[in-house]
């Protein structure tokens, strides 16, 4: 029976921390440290629930059915769990995360040396995706590509970064913004949203699951096994990325104040503590970290659209990456604008359909729990979602009192409920029903 050497598992964990790890991973974190001040660690405990917790979960849940989105969401019907997969692998690969990627890295390692134009944009987004579509076309190798070589060059350059950020603070940590006053934790919790981790960590399962069997191995025991050490090794690298950008946002006060956004807290920092040499360093840095994660979301889609489109991976890799290309070209902002409200509404029910994927053995038929659980879950997150896009007087005054609305949260209690009482009705009708495949 074959088995992984202990170096080829290593490389599995490097490789599938390296694909979580993108430029929002890096963004998001030092923004909250700075404007969440004293309150710092109660927001990244929140953070990391959404952005750490959330995920390496969901690649356990994954590794346990084999490494396929449809295999977890069976309970719910084909038609259904093919439109929330469809759904999530658009959401993180051709609609907003991949072409973020290129747009983020562009926006804060390459712009500052460059200049900001649509021209600059375009040539850098054109060699980029010719990049990702290059190294894509083999996803038998990415345990080489990704997970020997451009693993540890990213993971180097964030440990470089990391222990800046605790051996040399940039200043004193200021005082918190009113909203992490109010509510840290449940701050930090949706600011996790935005890393997509968990919606990554959906659509990677198959990436990782198929990386372990180019190895030869066939046992699903031990592929199981292979992917929850990978998930684990990539959970505790996240986790230590983002304290240490914590860390660096919280002591960064005194040189980035007024900024608004993580690019310009690290941008800050890194030009305040490495002098001339800090926009070459944080442009290989970024460059890295997107490029890995492009790559994973490219394989991922063109894998998952090639079982049910007329088309082979590769033209699929193809389309993907020249897709993305365009939409790159729009600019962050745009990108930033309509995701937001797209991940408020869609993160409930992939929470919902991971969380109780454990625990499905508990009842009678898992479709009669699942189905309406996550169908409040997303009414529910649908209403978080308008509130986020700025078209909170489109919902009666009601929505604005729902418990936990004022946290973006309006979906967990309906959702406990709703799952209290499919529980009850579950046990009432007994007997098992056919679970649709």
């Amino acid at each position: 029976m074959k088995v992984l050497k202990g170096q080829d598992i290593l490389a599995l964990g490097f490789m599938t921390f390296a694909l979580f790890v993108g430029a929002g991973n890096i963004i998001f974190p030092p923004i909250v440290g700075l404007q969440s001040g004293p309150h710092v660690w109660m927001a990244a405990l929140g953070f990391l629930v959404t952005a750490v917790g959330l995920p390496v979960i969901t690649v356990v849940a994954l590794a346990k059915v084999g490494g396929g989105m449809d295999a977890l969401s069976s309970p719910i019907g084909k038609f259904f769990g093919g439109l929330l997969a469809a759904v999530c692998y658009l959401s993180v690969g051709p609609l907003f995360a991949t072409p973020r990627t290129a747009t983020v890295s562009f926006e804060v390692g390459v712009a500052p040396l460059t200049g900001e134009s649509p021209t600059a944009l375009f040539i850098y987004s054109l060699v980029y995706f010719a990049v990702v579509l290059a190294v894509s076309m083999y996803p038998g190798k990415l345990l080489d590509t990704v997970g020997r070589f451009l693993a540890p060059l990213k993971i180097i350059a964030l440990a470089v970064l990391g222990i800046a950020a605790f051996a040399l603070p940039a200043g004193t940590i200021g005082e918190a913004q009113p909203q992490y006053v109010a509510a840290p934790f449940s701050q930090g919790f949706i600011n996790g949203y935005l890393t997509m981790d968990t919606l990554g960590a959906l659509v990677f399962g198959i990436v990782i699951v198929n990386a372990i069997r180019s190895r030869g191995v066939e046992s699903p025991k031990l592929i199981t096994r292979y992917a929850i050490i990978a998930g684990l090794i990539a959970g505790v690298g996240l986790a230590l990325v983002y304290i240490s950008l914590f860390r660096l946002g919280a002591g960064s006060h005194d040189i980035a104040a007024d900024a608004t956004n993580g690019a310009a807290v690290l941008h800050a920092y890194v030009q305040h503590t490495f002098g001339s040499l800090g926009s070459g360093f944080l442009a290989v840095l970024i460059a890295l970290a997107c490029l890995v994660t492009a790559v994973g979301l490219t394989c991922a889609c063109a894998e998952y659209f090639s079982q049910i489109l007329p088309l082979s991976y590769r033209a699929l890799v193809v389309i993907l990456a020249g897709f993305s290309l365009l939409v790159s070209n729009l600019g962050l902002t745009k990108l930033i604008m309509f995701s937001i409200p797209v991940l408020t509404a869609i993160y409930p029910p992939c929470i919902v359909v991971v969380g109780l994927s454990f625990v499905k053995e508990l009842w009678n038929s898992p479709v009669r729990i699942l189905a309406p659980v996550m169908l409040v879950s997303l009414l529910f997150g649908l209403v978080d979602a308008i509130k986020g896009s700025g078209l909170a007087h489109w919902l009666p005054d009601a929505a604005a009192h729902l418990p936990l609305s004022e946290q973006g949260l309006a979906w967990l209690v309906p959702s406990v409920i709703t799952l209290g009482v499919a529980v009850v009705c579950d046990r009432m009708l007994g007997k098992p029903r056919e679970v649709l495949a």
